[in-house]
């Protein structure tokens, strides 16, 4: 088993900070290998995770990459989430992968199981993760193995800890509609999720359903993509789509690798990645402050149009 630490470049402030900006606490990024038989505290895959590094008690949210991705490719928005105090825990749920997410659901699920027991061991001295406050988020893909978690889309499939809140980033559940992956999430019934016991977060790409060139598919295509997602959905939730922003916009702003340049190259894009990715993390913060931290002055004044955004919406809407 290899644990690696490495301290971000997040400093501490004493003033107040937007949530579209780095937080006030210092984080961590920890590295943790897959479980193995000589350490039965290792989790059931390889997982970075993001935490504040100062003492503390802080809300969980787990974070599903999207398909075919690196959950490396996410490290500065796991960054500014844990810099406004959440311990973000973004399993490499494969390497290699078909079209059926029933596997990662399956694995999401025995990840969230092992929290209890697990993840204190890879946490600063004195930091504590809240289970009580647990979130689920996800991109692409996995925003699809996050809802069909939730759902219960597989009926064998449960989690000993309760969820309180569910994000997805621009998900996605196939190749268009009549094309879905199984397990199939939208019913396109509206507001058929009333299962969910638990506030929802979708957030969309202006150019997520755009094609790139004629040879590929959008990476997020109509019909399958984050306003088929938000149809379904129940109070209280709330939706927020980037103009003009593509599905991989909230990535780092440099993924390395034949799959990190294939981020640049597969789906339609913005001019930079840090607006969207500013935006998305700041979003997740509100919305997460919101409804496992009690605090939602910050949901209600991106609502109200009073703070500055980071990128120009194109639709916004909330069921209260």
């Amino acid at each position: 088993m290899v644990i690696t630490y490495s301290s971000s470049s997040v400093t501490c402030s004493t003033t107040s900070t937007s949530v579209f900006d780095i937080g006030n606490n210092k984080t961590k990024l920890v590295k943790i290998e897959a479980q193995t038989c000589s350490n039965q505290n290792s989790p059931p895959k390889a997982l970075l995770i993001g935490t504040p590094s100062e003492a503390g008690r802080f809300p969980v949210v787990i974070f599903l990459h999207g398909y075919l991705l690196y959950n490396s490719f996410y490290s500065q928005l796991i960054q500014h989430l844990s810099s406004h105090g959440f311990i973000v825990v973004a399993p490499q749920l494969y390497l290699v992968e078909g079209a059926d997410a029933t596997e990662d659901i399956k694995s999401t699920a025995e990840i969230t199981n092992w929290l209890a027991e697990g993840l204190q061991h890879y946490l600063p001295t004195e930091v504590e993760p809240n289970l009580k406050k647990l979130g689920l988020a996800g991109h692409s893909r996995g925003g699809k193995v996050a809802f069909a978690l939730a759902l219960g889309k597989l009926a064998n499939i449960s989690t000993d800890l309760k969820f309180s809140a569910l994000i997805g980033v621009d998900p996605v559940d196939g190749m268009d509609k009549g094309k879905q992956t199984p397990p199939a999430v939208l019913t396109y019934v509206p507001q058929s999720f009333n299962n969910l016991d638990m506030p929802v977060m979708v957030i969309g790409s202006g150019l997520g359903e755009v094609k790139r060139n004629p040879l590929f598919p959008a990476c997020a295509p109509k019909g399958v993509n984050h306003r088929d997602f938000y149809n379904e959905c129940c109070k209280p939730a709330c939706y927020f789509v980037a103009k003009d922003y593509g599905h991989n916009d909230m990535l780092d702003d440099e993924t390395k690798g034949i799959r990190g340049k294939a981020t640049y190259c597969l789906c339609k894009q913005g001019k930079s990645r840090e607006p969207m990715r500013r935006f998305v993390g700041g979003v997740l913060v509100a919305f997460l402050e919101a409804y496992l931290e009690g605090n939602s002055s910050d949901l209600v004044a991106i609502r109200d149009g009073h703070v500055t955004l980071p990128v120009e919406l194109r639709d916004t809407d909330f069921l209260v």
